[in-house]
C-alpha cells in the first residue's frame, strides 16, 4: 500500500493543508494520507503554538468524515522536540510492508540542509516537494519528486494573526476547527 506522511506544527490546519493532502493522494495514487502534528517543531520557538492536544484536536475536527486522512500522535507520545527521523523509524515499524511517501511544501525546502540523519530518511521514504506560492521549486535534490498542485496561499501565521485582531478567518478552516478555535478562545 502507498501510504502518505504529512507532517508540521499546524498551528493550526486549515484548507491548504487539506487541499495538498488530498491533490497528493489523489494524483499518486495513494492509499491513505496520516497527518503528523508535531509535539514542538525543531526549527520554531513554541510562543505562538498552540498545545499540542488542542492541535491534534482540530486535525480530528477537519479530517473527520474522510475515510483517505487519519491522524498520528506519533510526535505528540514522544514529546520534547520532533524530528523527521525518528517519526519515519516509528512509521516504517508501523507500516514495515508499504511505501511511504513523506510530503513537504516548497516552503520548507530551504531548512533541508539543517535536517537531523536526511541521508537516512531519503533511504526510508520518497519525498514529495508540493509546490507552494512564493516558493517555486528549482534545482531540487535527484531523492526528492516534484507535484504541483493547486495555489492556495494561506498560512496558520496569517490565521492567528486574524483571530488576534478580530478579522475573519472563518472560510480559511473548515467548520470544524473554525468553531473550534472560537469555542476554546485560541490563538487571542
Amino acid at each position: 500500500m502507498k501510504i502518505g506522511i504529512l507532517g508540521g506544527t499546524f498551528n493550526p490546519i486549515h484548507i491548504g493543508h487539506l487541499i495538498l493532502a488530498d491533490e497528493t493522494r489523489e494524483k499518486l495514487g495513494l492509499r491513505k494520507i496520516i497527518f503528523v502534528p508535531t509535539y514542538l517543531p525543531p526549527h520554531k520557538g513554541s510562543s505562538d503554538i498552540a498545545p499540542a492536544s488542542e492541535r491534534m484536536k482540530m486535525i480530528r475536527h477537519a479530517i473527520a468524515g474522510n475515510k483517505n486522512f487519519s491522524v498520528s500522535d506519533v510526535e505528540i507520545l514522544r514529546e520534547g522536540r520532533s524530528y523527521t527521523i525518528d517519526t519515519i523509524r516509528s512509521l516504517k515499524k508501523k507500516y514495515p510492508r508499504d511505501e511511504l511517501y513523506f510530503i513537504i511544501g516548497s516552503d520548507l525546502l530551504r531548512y533541508l540542509r539543517e535536517w537531523k540523519d536526511l541521508n537516512e530518511i531519503t533511504k526510508m521514504v520518497r519525498f514529495i516537494a508540493a509546490t507552494r506560492p512564493g516558493y517555486p521549486l528549482k534545482k531540487l535534490p535527484k531523492y526528492i519528486d516534484k507535484l504541483s498542485i493547486r495555489a492556495v496561499d494561506i498560512s496558520g501565521y496569517e490565521i492567528r494573526a486574524c483571530v488576534r485582531l478580530q478579522r475573519s478567518f472563518r472560510y480559511l478552516v473548515p467548520d470544524g476547527v473554525f468553531r473550534y478555535i472560537t469555542e476554546k478562545g485560541l490563538y487571542q
